[in-house]
């Protein structure tokens, strides 16, 4: 090594020595800077504020400069709350001002000048403002590490006062601080708020000593943000002037239309917290035997079918009918009424102004508090996307099974079923082998491309194309006899591989389905049949629901020659019902099956051209033609008819259905319109966004859309093109659901398919999904019981009041974001006199 690089080696090196030795007599200096000022303002405190009340902080005036100054060498720092600052009295505790550590660190442990002794850990006091965070049961290692009995309880008493000091400086200071925020003016875009949450109860599976070492949290701690003080950012716009008349013109329609719902939608009298108050939301006790059948009494109510809807009386000698219902005429007489408000070129132009207005505000909140979400759903131990409860809020039954389950389900029948007679056709009984044989198939030579049930490009915008694909191999004879279950071996194939499914929902234990299984109407016995194959087949599960869907198919029956009128399609479907509700005794089966059905949907292609029905309708009796009625007619008549029907099981104790129709995937406006006036939820919803006053009705009534973006983007819309995110943000009440995970979906769990590809494309977070799943428990028909046990048993409070992040892992900012905007547009409609209720809409 030559000279040069020697004596460049030692200049570096004494550089670096001269620069070492500054830097730590530096250091040294600032630390007991540090340490003078903060006992400084002890003195301070202890010498002017003998007792707990302070002064009030003056409001800085306009122009003056606001710093709290502490020593040279720390930096200069003015605490911000909004855009005003505040100018404190001399004699105030001007270290509660200081906000010099970062909030979640761990205190730095100083010790006086003089003690050279070890600096151990040692057990602080806990401080009164500042709650003693659970311990976890992992032994920490950290360099912040409390030890039990440490040789260090000398310093104890310096060292709590330095805690509180820490305190102040974090921002974490007591009452004696809170008016400092108090009197700061708002911030131009929005202030900090202070949203209260339950306490905290996070339970470990490991209590007390851990193999003799005493748990620490501090890793937890610097993680987890305490969520009883959630804030976040609350946007203020400033109010507008009073309305112009055409504006008060406007709102009127608006309040017109909300009114005209509230006189059709089916209420419960007594709501289901009211009938069964839970004092424990743990997991329900499932029921022991779901099909044990308690004979019950017949009533003497009398019922009676009257130009098309049922009409109930107290006996059969009385005239006064019990459950009075609007007639047809004065329901679309208000339809019209609907459509011409949604028309009106003034009222589009303002509900699209607040749509658009209630997508910024959200576009707003996440700017300002998206961390602090995430920080609020960090806080909340054990609970995730994945171990939060979702329900598949609209999917078919024919269809809940993906393709692969049912290819291997067909080549196991196949292998070990081949001589079980299942079918009669052209006048001979055939064996499953021999159906396959006339088909010129083998087990070998099935799979899922030649099963041929999944929806390709072919299908866009033809539902008849659509429906095909529930043909597998394109054979009806297959889909009647795996995918029917009135068929000739009476349906055992199909509920055997419904079993399945429900093994593999309980297995997933955190997803739910309501599946809809067809009535077409063609004859009265199709109830007694379909109660007597769930029955028999016992399929029951904790984790699944059913809904009844209507096709709207009157033209084909028509054609066929099973029907006559439209009167006996709805003699085919109601009459049993009240029949069973009158008499259980009468149809025992029906009786069991009907407390799992909470739905009544209707369903079939919406884009096929229908005329527009007028005030005066025919009567169903009348209705003779070949032409399908149009879709509101269908609506109102079942409206009608589930109306008069849940008032008489609710008054003999019985469970209700509730109406939710498929509605707004294709076809023209009046659909939703109809919909609007009459239904609880309904499936797609896609057609809203052609119709921005339709749009806004369905977001101020909290109307739940059930929503399928791949079906969808199969059928009738692209995926980029699906207004789901847009009506997320404007904060409608959206859930996610498969629709046909036989004809969409790849994987063994399509609903979580369905979450992940819209996480992806639209970029969801991890709140908005836990969200999107909450409001899917909303919308569905499970019990009290259960949504008490899944989302938090005082779920039917409104806003945060309702929510338990410990159970839906959504934080209280977000619920309380859309609470307090809801609350905002109703009051804006209702020009300041809007009322609100306490709970939910059951």
């Amino acid at each position: 090594m030559d000279a040069y690089a020697v004596h460049l080696a030692m200049a570096a090196l004494v550089g670096a020595s001269v620069v070492a030795v500054s830097a730590f007599y530096m250091h040294r200096k600032t630390l007991n800077q540090l340490l003078e000022f903060a006992k400084t303002m002890e003195r301070d405190a202890d010498s002017k504020h003998g007792s707990s009340e302070r002064r009030p902080g003056r409001v800085r005036r306009k122009g003056k400069a606001n710093h709290c100054r502490a020593p040279a060498s720390l930096p200069d720092v003015t605490v911000i709350s909004g855009s005003g600052g505040c100018e404190v009295d001399d004699g105030r505790n001007a270290h509660s001002l200081v906000d010099t550590i970062p909030v979640g660190l761990p205190p730095l442990h100083t010790r006086p000048e003089g003690n050279s002794g070890h600096v151990g850990s040692y057990k602080r006091a806990g401080h009164p403002l500042r709650p003693t965070s659970p311990r976890s049961p992992v032994a920490s290692v950290s360099a912040f590490e409390s030890v039990e009995g440490s040789d260090e309880e000398d310093n104890l008493t310096e060292n709590t006062k330095l805690d509180t000091i820490y305190l102040h400086t974090n921002g974490d200071a007591g009452p004696e601080c809170e008016g400092m925020y108090q009197n700061m003016p708002d911030h131009v875009n929005g202030e900090q708020v202070s949203l209260p949450a339950p306490s905290m109860i996070r339970s470990h599976s490991v209590s007390g000593d851990l193999h003799g070492v005493q748990p620490d949290p501090i890793a937890a701690d610097i993680l987890r943000k305490e969520p009883e003080h959630e804030t976040f950012v609350r946007l203020r716009i400033s109010p507008m002037e009073t309305p112009s008349p055409d504006e008060c013109d406007v709102y009127w329609n608006l309040q017109e239309c909300l009114k005209k719902r509230q006189s059709y939608v089916f209420r419960e009298r007594v709501t289901p917290w009211e009938k069964e108050i839970i004092s424990d939301p743990g997991t329900p006790r499932p029921n022991p035997n779901p099909f044990y059948y308690i004979p019950e009494g017949k009533s003497d109510h009398y019922f009676q079918m009257e130009d098309g809807v049922v009409h109930v009386y107290p006996n059969k000698d009385s005239k006064e009918k019990l459950f009075p219902v609007a007639d047809a005429t004065t329901f679309f007489t208000d339809l019209h009424h609907i459509l011409k408000v949604i028309a009106a070129g003034n009222i589009r132009t303002l509900c699209h102004h607040r749509l658009v207005l209630l997508e910024q505000k959200f576009n707003l909140h996440l700017m300002l508090n998206a961390d602090r979400e995430f920080l609020a759903q960090k806080s909340a131990p054990h609970r995730d996307f994945y171990n939060v409860r979702k329900v598949d809020t609209h999917v078919h039954h024919s269809a809940c099974m993906n393709q692969k389950h049912l290819l291997r389900f067909i080549k196991s029948k196949l292998r070990k079923e081949p001589d079980e007679v299942v079918i009669f056709r052209d006048g001979t009984y055939m064996t499953l082998k021999e159906v396959f044989e006339s088909l010129d198939l083998t087990g070998y030579d099935l799979n899922v491309d030649l099963l041929d049930v999944h929806a390709d490009k072919s299908t866009f915008h033809r539902f008849d194309k659509f429906n095909l694909k529930y043909n597998p191999c394109g054979q009806s004879r297959l889909r009647e006899i795996f995918l029917k279950q009135d068929n000739l071996i009476q349906g055992r194939f199909l509920g055997e591989l419904t079993k399945q499914v429900f093994s593999d929902l309980e297995a997933s234990k955190y997803q739910m389905a309501e599946y809809r299984i067809s009535i077409y109407g063609r004859k009265m016995s199709e109830w007694d049949q379909l109660a007597s194959w769930i029955v028999n087949n016992e399929l029951y599960s904790e984790n699944v629901v059913w809904l009844i869907q209507l096709p709207r198919l009157y033209n084909v029956y028509k054609e066929m020659g099973i029907v006559t009128s439209f009167q006996n399609i709805l003699d085919n479907i109601f009459l049993p019902l009240f029949e069973v509700t009158v008499d259980p005794d009468s149809h025992p089966q029906l009786h069991l099956f009907l407390k799992k059905v909470v739905g009544l949907d209707l369903v079939d292609d919406e884009s096929k051209p229908e005329r527009r029905p007028t005030k005066h309708m025919p009567t169903p009796s009348q209705w003779t033609n070949i032409f399908n009625p149009a879709y509101s007619y269908y609506v109102y008549y079942c409206y009608a008819n589930l109306y008069t029907l849940n008032k008489l099981r609710e008054s003999k104790g019985m469970s209700v259905i509730k109406f939710r129709p498929h509605s707004g995937e294709a076809g023209d406006i009046d659909h939703l319109a109809a919909t609007f006036l009459t239904t609880h939820n309904i499936a797609h919803g896609i057609n809203l966004r052609k119709s921005p006053v339709l749009q806004y009705l369905y977001y101020l009534a909290q109307i739940g859309l059930a929503m399928s973006p791949l079906s969808n983007n199969s059928l009738f819309l692209d995926y980029h093109r699906n207004p789901f995110p847009m009506f997320f943000m404007r904060g409608l009440n959206v859930s996610l659901s498969t629709d046909d995970p036989l004809q969409i979906h790849l994987t063994k769990e399509p609903l979580v398919e369905e979450y992940s590809i819209a996480a992806s494309v639209w970029k969801l977070t991890s709140c908005d999904l836990c969200e999107i799943a909450r409001n899917s428990v909303y919308q569905s028909g499970f019990s009290h019981a259960l949504k008490s046990h899944w989302i938090g048993k005082e779920y039917f409070k409104r806003g945060p009041d309702g929510n338990d992040i410990h159970r839906t892992n959504v934080p209280h900012i977000r619920l309380e974001f859309r609470e307090m905007i809801w609350r905002e547009e109703m009051q804006q409609v209702y020009l300041g006199k809007a009322e609100f209720p306490e709970y939910i809409d059951p």
